[in-house]
């Protein structure tokens, strides 16, 4: 139901199948997704299915160094789009609502994602 990929930082390509449970983003060995980055705190933040609202939410744990979405700060909580990306310490992560059968198929989504973003650079010839 739901993914994240690990789109750059010290563990760029991680990726982890979240479903529709409730995950913790940390530090902490803990963590179900641990990030190891001593700017991220042990318990950083957290992303949960919110059933009733039918979307994924996403919420700041008090963390030191804040919670980054499309590259605004996080004041508590927000809600989640297929192709976020999420900033903590040196990370990002893209948060998918798809589930993906691999890595390597959420990796290729989010190539084919980059690729569409990029703008044409037009060149005048002569």
């Amino acid at each position: 139901m739901a993914s994240l990929l690990i789109i750059s930082g010290p563990q760029e390509g991680d990726y982890y199948p979240i479903g529709q449970r409730t995950t913790v983003v940390g530090r902490d060995e803990h963590c179900p997704i641990q990030i190891v980055d001593d700017t991220v705190s042990r318990w950083h933040l957290e992303i949960r299915w919110e059933q009733d609202e039918d979307h994924f939410a996403i919420r700041d744990m008090k963390s030191a160094n804040g919670v980054f979405l499309n590259d605004c700060r996080l004041d508590e909580r927000g809600v989640l789009s297929d192709g976020d990306v999420i900033r903590l310490g040196a990370s990002e992560l893209m948060f998918s609502e798809l589930d993906f059968t691999n890595r390597d198929a959420m990796m290729d989504r989010y190539r084919q994602r980059g690729e569409h973003d990029r703008s044409t650079v037009s060149i005048k010839r002569g």
